[in-house]
This record gives structure tokens, C-alpha cells and sequence, in this order.
């Protein structure tokens, strides 16, 4: 957490942990051109306030509020934003985008869901809201292997 122009603001730094099962590249470009990709495809993402690329930092609009995480750990229900969810996917999906469906990406805002990251891949049927998130979005095995390993 910041502050930027008066207003809470989120820092985020890039680190390079290894990832067998993935390759980066160069991360910060990955951002900004992901960051865009998600504006050109309608999603509704925290603006992007700076840039540091040489430090490897963005500085994005803070959107406060619970994550849907949150939601399903608590018991709370997200029924409501299930509909938001996959009006995003579908944007998501005719732009060739998967974007990340885990429950910690999203915050409720005023009614409003937002996907807080800006990690967006091509599109795979695999990785698809239905197909991958969904698992996340209730108190799934899934869900329960992750409470554990928090």
C-alpha cells in the first residue's frame, strides 16, 4: 500500500522466484502490455498510475474492498458476482485473453467486481472461468486444499 496523489494507490514489485511450469520473459513489459490488453478487451482492472521500469515497479489505483476469496472463506455468498464474473470471461475470451480466475484477483467494490491483477495469457479452453476458476469460486475441494496451505 501507497499513497499517490492523496488517494491509497498499490505498489507492486516484480520478482523472478524460478516457475518450472512457466516462463516469463520480460515481466514489467508483460505488465504494461497485459495492462493494456485488458483495457482494449473491456475488463474492468485498477488504473495504472506509474511505471518504474527500470526498479520494476507499478504503481496502480487501489479498488478497496473484500476478494471474492474472502467471500467464499466466510461463507458469504457470491452468487452475485458469478454473472459479472463470466461477462467478463466472455469479453476476455473474444479477445483471445484468459485472465487470471482465482478468487484473490477479484474485489467487490460498491457492488462492482473488479479484477485487481493484470495477468492475461491467450486463450485456453483449459484455463477458462468454467473450466479452471470456477473450482475457486465455492467451498470446493479446491478451495479447501488452498485454506490449508495458507
Amino acid at each position: 500500500m501507497a499513497e499517490c496523489c492523496g488517494q491509497p494507490a498499490v505498489v507492486k514489485q516484480i520478482h523472478h522466484e524460478p516457475c518450472d511450469y512457466y516462463a516469463f520473459g520480460n515481466k514489467i513489459e508483460a505488465e504494461c502490455r497485459d495492462y493494456e490488453r485488458l483495457l482494449a478487451a473491456g475488463i474492468r482492472i485498477p488504473a495504472m498510475i506509474a511505471v518504474d521500469r527500470t526498479a520494476e515497479r507499478i504503481v496502480k489505483e487501489y479498488i478497496e474492498g473484500d476478494t471474492v476469496f474472502d467471500l467464499v472463506r466466510d461463507g458469504k455468498p457470491v452468487e452475485p458476482y458469478l454473472v459479472q464474473v463470466r461477462e467478463m470471461a466472455e469479453r476476455a475470451k473474444t479477445a483471445g485473453l484468459n485472465i487470471d480466475y482465482y478468487p484473490t484477483n477479484f474485489v467487490i467494490n460498491d457492488g462492482l467486481l473488479w479484477y485487481i491483477d493484470y495477468e492475461c495469457n491467450d486463450y485456453s479452453d483449459e484455463w477458462s472461468f468454467e473450466n479452471w476458476g470456477i473450482r475457486y469460486w465455492s467451498w470446493t475441494p479446491e478451495f479447501e486444499e488452498q485454506l490449508k496451505g495458507k
